[in-house]
């Protein structure tokens, strides 16, 4: 079995690695753009370059590690087949190219991954083995199946080949915007950022590389301070949410990262949805979590010239739909309001004629006359609506005051 820690006792790892897989994996996978957006960097404060890691083929990233890796291979490993473990973008990538290169490939998924992401890792030709309760179970089964099946272990972020094949990502961001003075890049296990290091320091010394983390789980944080800050908790970053780091990446990021900041969730979805609305592209909680970063430390990187690593865009379709709502009620456009009135015929059309008047589109109506803090000759009206804007939302309200009724915001997390 090749483990991570005998690959990197048999090569080095540094800008010349990455060179060598970009050669060797010339033609094998997207080379994506990096795009200046005018109107993210009004809002930002700063210039923003998107490298639209989500177009490649598998929608992340990691597809590029994993054809780095698999090339490496001899004719003995390519026919006894490799493995990995993960749920979800890894499995998805080692899955769509060890099949385009006829190459058998098991993937180990903990219980419970969800069913959209078994099923595309089988459609894109792995052999799927649930095992285990978490990441860390799901890769020590795959460990030992690799010894005991005689598998190449392809290791999500701790192996060299895989990392040199991330990196390939700093070179083309800045050969395709050359001007950049920060690289900002999602932290998970570590590979990502360790490749883009080396690769764009190399190519440009003088660039910041900066990385981000959810704030729920700062595990390179703790590895580069030897800290012990609780990793845990349901993030929409699951991409990213590791409790330990690859140990190849942790030297290349004390030397080479300037560093390494968390994000909350909030900033994560707000990322998302201004993702979706105004850059008119679709990105997961790990690839929003840069972009989260310019919105949570503006004065970090205002006036700069900062390439944000959209890392990938799959997320699963009802999350987005959660994350999209929830944002639209953070900013004030859609809002339940909960109106006392006269229980008595007409009270309810006065308040949707104003509605309609205004236009204020009314998503919900509830309505109930049982609560005893109301007097027996009243009811209460639940009612959400969506507005323009804030201030929009403002005037709907005065209108309703105006017409008699009492009414108060309802915070969204009651039920």
């Amino acid at each position: 079995m090749n483990s991570p820690a005998s690959s990197s006792d048999t090569v080095t790892l540094d800008p010349a690695l990455v060179r060598a897989a970009r050669e060797r994996t010339k033609g094998q996978f997207i080379v994506t753009p990096t795009v200046f957006r005018p109107a993210l960097s009004q809002t930002m404060g700063c210039d923003v370059y998107v490298k639209y890691e989500n177009m490649q083929h598998t929608g992340a990233f990691k597809a590029r590690g994993a054809i780095a890796k698999l090339t490496t291979l001899t004719d003995a490993q390519k026919k006894a087949g490799v493995i990995a473990m993960s749920a979800g973008n890894h499995a998805q990538g080692v899955a769509f190219h060890a099949t385009r290169l006829g190459i058998p490939a098991t993937i180990v998924m903990p219980f419970g991954t969800p069913f959209n992401k078994t099923r595309k890792t089988s459609d894109y030709g792995g052999k799927v083995v649930l095992e285990g309760n978490n990441f860390t179970e799901a890769s020590a089964a795959a460990q030992r199946m690799a010894k005991e099946q005689n598998l190449t272990l392809i290791h999500p972020y701790d192996d060299a080949h895989v990392i040199s094949g991330q990196g390939v990502i700093g070179y083309e961001m800045l050969e395709q915007a050359p001007e950049l003075d920060v690289i900002v890049v999602p932290v998970g296990g570590g590979g990502l950022i360790a490749g883009i290091a080396l690769a764009a320091k190399d190519m440009k010394p003088s660039v910041e590389i900066i990385g981000v983390e959810p704030e729920l789980y700062p595990s390179m944080i703790n590895a580069l301070t030897r800290g012990n800050r609780p990793c845990m908790g349901s993030t929409v970053a699951e991409g990213i949410a590791v409790r330990d780091v690859g140990q190849l990446s942790i030297p290349i990021v004390k030397s080479h990262v300037k560093e390494t900041l968390t994000v909350t969730e909030t900033n994560m979805e707000r990322g998302i949805s201004i993702y979706a609305t105004m850059v008119k592209t679709v990105a997961e909680g790990a690839g929003a979590a840069p972009l989260g970063a310019l919105l949570e430390y503006p004065d970090r990187f205002k006036g700069r010239k900062v390439g944000v690593v959209l890392s990938g865009g799959n997320i699963d379709a009802r999350m987005l739909s959660s994350v999209l709502m929830r944002d639209l009620v953070r900013v004030g456009q859609v809002l339940t309001l909960s109106i006392e009135m006269p229980d008595r015929p007409g009270s309810l059309s006065i308040i949707a004629a104003i509605c309609a008047e205004l236009g204020a589109n009314v998503l919900e109506i509830s309505h109930g006359r049982f609560a005893l803090d109301l007097s027996a000759n009243a009811a209460r009206l639940g009612l959400t609506i969506e507005t323009r804007d804030s201030a929009h939302a403002q005037l709907v309200m005065d209108r309703i005051r105006a017409a008699g009724f009492t009414l108060t915001i309802r915070d969204p997390n009651e039920t």
